[in-house]
């Protein structure tokens, strides 16, 4: 195995300890803050203290047989990865999800530093595993799970990919004015935003805006509404318009529908200022959506890569 041709990218996050440090500039005011909150501040010394020894552990793993790049997770925007990286990303499902949206194709190995506290269906490895799960990485004989991504394309080439799902709307939660085009039908529209999901991210807000509609269905005694369920690697995206407001110069049909393979869902704005896209949750790393402004969405060329064994 010739160590200088392996580059692993090892991906971590600030713990909460970390981050009251960071906050309140020493340990002591960390502690007299949560203290005086009631809560138990060894909690956050004891999950930083096991984090970094995961950290550790899986570095003095990775030496003997790979060159170690480390990056944390807020520098994830910038960062470039080469087409034969290996990555590695240590910490909860949401830190995987970030890590893939920012790689194109290179296997995303999860791993699980605390099972005691966390459960994740993006961390199928222990930190120990990796001693058995990178050789097979590196040697090409390990097995993955794809993962397929949104993409959201501007008219300027601002380009921003989802692993969950996208929203599109206002930053300061007011109502969101836009043109929608889905297959050649057009509808003005207000609303509380756009989202739209991919198969993996179906467990997330669709499910969220789901559970809702279902619940109102019953509430007017109409039959149950069987929840869609896509495959994390099914080439489809599902839109739904969140709380559509209809007027005499809006309207409220197309509120819900798929995204196939070959289909685009095209989405003008009408806002004057504070319109928003941003996906996965990272409020960081946004493109202004503002008016004249024409976005594209459709199924990513990009697929991501979960390494399961």
């Amino acid at each position: 195995m010739d160590r200088g041709m392996n580059k692993v990218v090892l991906i971590k996050r600030r713990t909460r300890y970390e981050e009251l440090k960071r906050r309140y500039n020493t340990v002591e005011q960390a502690r007299f803050y949560i203290e005086h909150l009631g809560a138990d501040f060894s909690d956050y010394e004891r999950e930083d203290k096991t984090y970094n020894a995961a950290l550790e552990n899986i570095r003095n793993l990775i030496r003997p047989c790979a060159r170690l790049q480390e990056i944390d997770r807020e520098y994830l925007p910038n960062m470039i990865f080469g087409k034969d990286d290996i990555v590695i990303a240590v910490g909860q499902d949401g830190l995987v999800a970030n890590a893939m949206k920012y790689m194109d194709g290179q296997p995303l190995i999860g791993v699980n530093p605390d099972p005691a506290r966390w459960d994740g269906v993006l961390l199928p490895f222990e930190t120990g595993e990796i001693a058995k799960v990178l050789p097979k990485v590196i040697n090409g004989t390990f097995d993955t799970k794809n993962v397929t991504m949104g993409k959201v394309e501007t008219k300027d080439g601002q380009v921003l990919y989802a692993v969950n799902d996208f929203f599109i709307g206002v930053s300061n939660h007011t109502s969101a004015r836009y043109n929608i085009n889905y297959r050649n039908r057009v509808e003005n529209q207000s609303s509380s935003g756009i989202i739209i999901s991919t198969g993996f991210g179906m467990t997330g807000w669709h499910k969220s805006i789901m559970a809702e509609f279902v619940g109102i269905a019953k509430a007017f005694g109409l039959n149950y509404v069987t929840e869609l369920h896509a495959d994390w690697g099914a080439r489809q995206l599902i839109f739904q318009v969140r709380e559509p407001y209809p007027s005499r110069f809006t309207q409220a049909d197309i509120v819900f529908g798929k995204i196939m393979d070959n289909e685009k869902l095209v989405i003008t704005s009408n806002m004057s200022e504070n319109g928003v896209v941003f996906s996965d949750g990272v409020i960081d790393d946004t493109i202004d959506f503002n008016a004249g402004m024409e976005i594209t969405i459709g199924v990513s060329d990009r697929i991501g890569r979960l390494v399961t064994g």
